[in-house]
């Protein structure tokens, strides 16, 4: 049965693998490139761009009034987010090292990029900008809240939900009392075999930008 479930999570790293580079192909279709942090379009397509781009004014005009009384609840959010954020940045810089679980990278979930549209008004960009935090803090959150679990309590349920995180899948299974410490022992020791593989891959990203 594990050889099963890990067979079945390598089909499925492999299917993202395909996933991402089809994704990627179809976005150099875009005629854009990523140098480093700096998106950069063709001179066409900037153009183009800029032409697309509805006034400051003219969107206000034409937005719809549902979404001028939404606004104050919706950037309320902005509070608990910042809330959330110092709260489980500090248990994360405090807890993580004790426990030996390696730290969750900030930079492989916020993506500030949709700044670089030029048919992005000023409002439309800060929208976007609240909603890349948004999403990647939940992000974030979500995998820091997952290495806890796997270290606590990694048990599946025993009823179906949804939106499990990826670690889920490699919990031990609801009710097997008879292998329950074993399987946690070797899920914590998991962590340090990918402390490692993350070591050496900084060291590989260290050798190639010298």
């Amino acid at each position: 049965m594990e050889d099963r479930v890990r067979e079945l999570l390598q089909q499925m790293t492999r299917l993202e693998d395909e996933l991402r580079q089809t994704l990627a192909a179809k976005e150099q279709k875009v005629f854009f490139q990523v140098n480093g942090k700096r998106i950069e379009f063709e001179g066409a397509v900037k153009a183009r761009h800029r032409q697309l781009r509805m006034g400051f004014l003219r969107w206000l005009v034409t937005s719809r009034p549902q979404n001028w009384l939404s606004a104050p609840f919706i950037y309320a959010v902005f509070i608990p987010f910042v809330l959330l954020d110092i709260f489980v940045s500090i248990y994360h810089a405090v807890c993580f090292p004790l426990y030996g679980i390696p730290k969750v990278r900030r930079a492989d979930f916020f993506a500030y990029d949709r700044q670089h549209l030029g048919y992005l008004n000023s409002l439309e960009k800060l929208n976007c900008t609240y909603c890349a935090y948004g999403n990647g803090l939940l992000a974030w959150v979500t995998e820091v809240t997952a290495r806890t679990e796997q270290y606590w309590c990694p048990i599946k349920h025993a009823h179906k939900v949804l939106g499990t995180h990826l670690r889920y899948p490699r919990f031990a299974a609801f009710g097997d009392g008879e292998n329950y410490h074993a399987e946690l022992n070797a899920l914590r020791k998991d962590f340090r075999r990918e402390a490692r593989e993350a070591a050496s891959q900084r060291g590989e990203g260290d050798q190639s930008g010298s």
